[in-house]
């Protein structure tokens, strides 16, 4: 129960538990789960709406009003929950306004790529407390360690975080770090293939380390925090140094039978005419600044490149073009099979160079003749998405609602 996060006994769900399905098995649940769940769901609608009463929450969650005035007052108890005043108007004594606390529990979230490291620290009502990057291209696994022992302890003062109120470390990394090849990669990089996480950095994070897919942890991120409630089916796009996506339905994220849905930046390229080529191999950052050193530019940062001139403003432009080409077969698939509500884009591209990609993208699909057509758009946290996601993970395991949270696993 939610209780146990002040105590530190409470054990926090695994990943695979938090994406267990009844499909796979006949599962009952206990009391114990339905009351864990019940208070997860009213926390849930109370940081929804930013401020609301017991009657409202009554009406959104459809609990009886005594169930809802226990938890809303062991929540309060808890520090996850304040009284903000009373709602004015109507007949009777106003109704208490509630609000979620801030300060009530806080993630950090750690990004590791091919070009960069971010840390991020993150309140209950999901507010960036503090950020620290490093661009730092391939980072071997004790570079991370030196990084996060450099910068943790200055993010927490800085996003005046409580220590005794973190839930967890959540860390999004992609796939197969070392094993799949990008331009300039190092020899030695491949020590990724045998890092454990939790191993690496137990000794500097007092805390318990949850890891995800960085893709999976932008799109995660995304449907608790960003758009999801106007776009409950959505695909996410990430455009980092590599190439990658997740599918959600229904603000639920789908990992696949393998745990490897969504990978789009490992589907063969047909359109650019090359033997083995990928979607990645042309839609990717690292893609586009190879393609500026071989035009023998001035290669600019990344956080530049939508204000590039000159030859490198025209490859990007003709980066722009490839890309569309490339990404038009993974989006008419996604339309067709999957008929999201949109495709959200977002990862390390400038957002003005995402939206020239969003609006190319939609252009190209309003002239074929689709059964449906979700919009294209950034994501409401294009930057910073996996760290942003990554320190969102502690909350799904500790605070937010799932239907994994009422499975009882058979033993």
């Amino acid at each position: 129960m939610l209780s146990r996060i002040e105590s530190g006994s409470y054990d926090p769900l695994s990943a695979d538990s938090r994406e267990a399905r009844l499909s796979r098995s006949l599962s009952g649940t206990n009391l114990e789960r339905a009351g864990d769940y019940n208070l997860r769901t009213v926390l849930q609608a109370i940081r929804l709406e930013r401020t609301t009463t017991r009657v409202e929450i009554a009406r959104m969650t459809g609990l009886t009003a005594p169930t809802i005035a226990n938890i809303t007052g062991r929540l309060v108890d808890m520090g996850l929950v304040r009284i903000s005043g009373r709602k004015q108007g109507g007949r009777g004594q106003p109704a208490l306004q509630l609000e979620v606390e801030p300060d009530g529990a806080f993630g950090i979230g750690l990004n590791i790529d091919r070009d960069h490291l971010t840390l991020v620290t993150l309140d209950l009502a999901g507010a960036v407390r503090s950020r620290v990057t490093r661009e730092i291209a391939f980072a071997l696994p004790q570079d991370v360690v030196a990084f996060v022992q450099d910068e943790l302890d200055a993010a927490i003062a800085e996003g005046g975080i409580d220590r005794a109120r973190v839930l967890g470390v959540g860390v999004a990394i992609p796939d197969e770090l070392g094993a799949i090849a990008l331009p300039h990669q190092p020899a030695g990089y491949e020590a990724w293939n045998d890092t454990n996480l939790s191993t690496l950095l137990g000794d500097t994070l007092a805390w318990p380390i949850h890891c995800d897919n960085d893709a999976a942890s932008a799109a995660l991120g995304e449907a608790e925090y960003g758009s999801a409630f106007d776009n409950p089916s959505f695909f996410y796009l990430l455009i980092s140094a590599g190439l990658g996506g997740g599918v959600v339905i229904d603000r639920s994220y789908h990992r696949g039978a393998t745990a490897r849905s969504g990978e789009i930046g490992l589907m063969p390229d047909a359109t650019t005419g090359m033997k083995g080529a990928t979607i990645q191999d042309t839609v990717s950052v690292s893609a586009l600044l190879a393609r500026l050193e071989d035009a023998d530019c001035v290669v600019p940062a990344v956080a530049d490149l939508a204000a590039a001139t000159g030859t490198a403003g025209d490859v990007v432009d003709r980066w722009l073009v490839d890309a569309v080409r490339s990404l038009m077969p993974p989006m008419v698939a996604i339309n067709c099979l999957l008929n999201p509500d949109a495709v959200l884009i977002g990862g390390r591209l400038p957002v003005p160079l995402i939206e020239r990609l969003s609006a190319a993208l939609s252009d190209a699909l309003r002239v074929l003749k689709l059964p449906a057509r979700a919009q294209i758009m950034p994501a409401v946290m294009a930057q910073d998405a996996p760290a942003i996601g990554a320190a969102i993970l502690p909350f799904l395991d500790h605070l937010l609602p799932s239907d994994s949270i009422l499975i009882q696993a058979g033993r």
